[in-house]
């Protein structure tokens, strides 16, 4: 058994601990409600261009941008993965790159190459451990990720697939459905999916200004950075919801292993002082 002043270093080393979780505990608890308000002020209108994408989808253009075009063959799949920059946030992290590393282990099965950007510190450590091409990657958005910081990375990846260096880009990341469950996702970015409305054949079509060209890839672009946007804001969200969790778990178990410890004191302290008592008993006697 340990003697009592090595049970007393442990208690007050999972006492510190256990100040740290709490703290973290908090800070994630109020942040997590901005984080939601923020994220669902930006569902409208990646809600609303989604439905406008699938209407300019469905219409009988003479042009169909490449963005909107099934390719035959796939030779290379992009993903943008989306992470957090922080740790202690449970097994967040962790899931989605289990997810995705089955999904690019079948892609390479299959003969198909990958090409990765990521966004979040934790993606680029992991990914730079994994065969795969790493095109770029952004990290430290903070709490209040702005759009002007993410246009570059989505510009990497679209400008792969247009050159034809990339033939379909899935979208990863974290999506926050309550504060107990965050999933993680794969979206189809490219080439866009059909909308979730009707897939009838449609007999009408936009007026285009200057030309439709020019209209869709302005609107294209927009609507994709709006969607990987979106998907930053739900893995921030998520990624708050979770280290609550964790660190709501984390400190119970602190606790629990506090109140081990100190029976494991008392019972040793007993027994030294038992011994004690039977030393001097033990003289007494035989003097």
């Amino acid at each position: 058994m340990a003697s009592g002043r090595e049970i007393k270093t442990k208690i007050k080393s999972v006492q510190n601990t256990r100040k740290v979780t709490r703290a973290l505990e908090m800070v994630s608890a109020s942040k997590i409600r901005k984080a939601q308000e923020r994220m669902k002020a930006s569902r409208p209108y990646a809600r609303a261009m989604r439905q406008v994408i699938g209407h300019l989808a469905q219409a009988n253009s003479e042009f169909r941008h490449p963005y909107l075009v099934e390719r035959d063959t796939i030779r290379r799949v992009g993903y943008i993965v989306i992470s957090s920059d922080r740790g202690l946030a449970g097994g967040l992290n962790n899931n989605l790159f289990r997810k995705l590393l089955t999904e690019i282990r079948t892609q390479q099965e299959a003969g198909i190459e990958v090409d990765v950007v990521t966004i979040g510190q934790k993606a680029s450590v992991f990914f730079r451990r994994i065969k795969v091409d790493m095109l770029g990657s952004v990290s430290h958005l903070g709490d209040t990720p702005q759009i002007e910081q993410l246009v570059g990375i989505i510009k990497v990846m679209l400008e792969a697939y247009s050159s034809g260096k990339v033939d379909k880009v899935y979208l990863c990341y974290n999506d926050f459905v309550n504060t107990m469950t965050q999933r993680a996702s794969f979206d189809q970015l490219l080439p866009l999916p059909a909308s979730d409305e009707s897939v009838a054949a449609h007999n009408w079509d936009y007026l285009y200004e200057p030309d439709a060209e020019t209209v869709l890839a302005h609107v294209l672009t927009r609507y994709i950075e709006s969607l990987v946007y979106q998907a930053v804001m739900e893995n921030v969200a998520s990624e708050h919801a979770a280290r609550m969790v964790a660190m709501k778990a984390a400190s119970d178990n602190a606790s629990k292993l506090i109140d081990t410890l100190n029976l494991v004191y008392n019972k040793a302290r007993q027994a030294a002082i038992t011994q004690e008592i039977s030393e001097i008993v033990g003289g007494a006697a035989a003097v």
